[in-house]
């Protein structure tokens, strides 16, 4: 919730953003294409989209930073994007979801990365805005993961370039959707590994990763869930944007999505497990500490009181001057240590 204080008092709809800054500048691409058409390139300004606005292809405007809320402004103005969707999309803390608008549909939702340096998955906001030709998408930063979608969209003979716009929006959300794998089959790799270091080691190491796999874990699922409740809107909406044929692969998102739900579940009871078979062990060696010393404690507890009962100063003790007073004592210790050290054995305490 940092941050978010900033828009107290403001009234709805107003274009603050809130988060981290993580680009210099806003970067606009702008794809434009069809069956036999295709032109690309990169723009400074929200004019030099507009010759292209009522094209007979798909268009496909990308924004990579959302800091300059101007530029923000001046994309909603002139596609007519509500002012409260603006909001949400400059709020880069804002739940996945999905609005249906008067022209066009809003999608919001979250890019994971793995951040193997640090051991911590990261979260960004991606939005998308589905219009009847066109796809505009909001990044918190440029972004390799979709460039593969943009190589298909070179390609003349790629499936995308004969599809809508519908479909654009569908395989940016299918991307999302597959790096979540990608980051699934390296957190599965990491609890293995945690599960044979918790065998050797009870390091704090370890209870450190074990704690770090549980809050990674817990942002993806905070990323997933949210998907479910986007995709059945989808499904549902009759907006007349979305082709009943492009339905069909948004349903095969649905089954990927409960897929990594299910997945990531698994994990999470598995992690727990392991944070509960660390802290039992950590019990069971402070309970093996516990019970050595008690038993040391034990066994001198009768020879204290037998040295200091010799250890009195008085005149009149009858074993002060025998010959053999002092090895007597030495046998009697030894008498009662053996006799504890049976009766420990015979407990099973050692």
């Amino acid at each position: 919730m940092r941050k978010t204080s900033e828009k107290s008092g403001l009234p709805p709809g107003s274009l603050v953003h809130i988060g981290e800054k993580k680009a210099e500048t806003a970067i606009i691409t702008l794809m434009e294409y069809g069956p036999d058409r295709f032109q690309e390139k990169k723009v400074s300004s929200v004019e030099a989209v507009l010759p292209i606005k009522d094209s007979p292809g798909v268009i496909w405007i990308n924004i990579d930073g959302l800091h300059e809320t101007g530029l923000i402004e001046k994309i909603g103005e002139r596609f007519n994007i509500h002012p409260l969707i603006l909001e949400d999309i400059l709020h880069t803390r804002t739940r996945p979801k999905v609005e249906v608008f008067d022209t066009g549909i809003f999608l919001v939702f979250n890019l994971l990365y793995h951040n193997e340096a640090a051991g911590e998955i990261l979260s960004e906001q991606f939005s998308i805005i589905l219009g009847s030709n066109f796809v505009i998408s909001f990044q918190e930063r440029e972004n390799p993961l979709f460039n593969p979608l943009m190589d298909r969209i070179r390609n003349d003979k790629s499936r995308i370039r004969k599809k809508g716009a519908d479909y654009l929006a569908y395989a940016l959300l299918d991307m999302a959707v597959d790096s979540y794998f990608i980051i699934l089959e390296t957190l599965e790799e990491k609890i293995e590994a945690l599960d044979e270091e918790l065998i050797i080691s009870m390091s704090r190491e370890t209870f450190k990763s074990i704690s770090n796999m549980k809050r990674n874990l817990i942002s993806m699922r905070k990323a997933v869930v949210p998907l479910r409740e986007l995709i059945n809107t989808l499904e549902k909406n009759d907006s007349g944007l979305i082709d009943d044929g492009t339905l069909i692969f948004f349903r095969d998102i649905y089954d990927h999505v409960l897929q990594i739900q299910e997945t990531t579940d698994i994990y999470r009871e598995i992690v727990s497990g392991l944070h509960d078979i660390y802290l039992a062990n950590v019990n069971n060696k402070t309970n093996e500490i516990m019970k050595t010393l008690t038993m040391t404690a034990t066994i001198f507890i009768p020879l204290t009181f037998i040295a200091g009962i010799y250890g009195m100063n008085f005149k009149y003790m009858p074993e002060l001057e025998w010959e053999y007073g002092y090895f007597a004592v030495w046998v009697l210790i030894a008498c009662v240590v053996g006799v504890m050290f049976y009766f420990f054995k015979k407990k099973n305490w050692f």
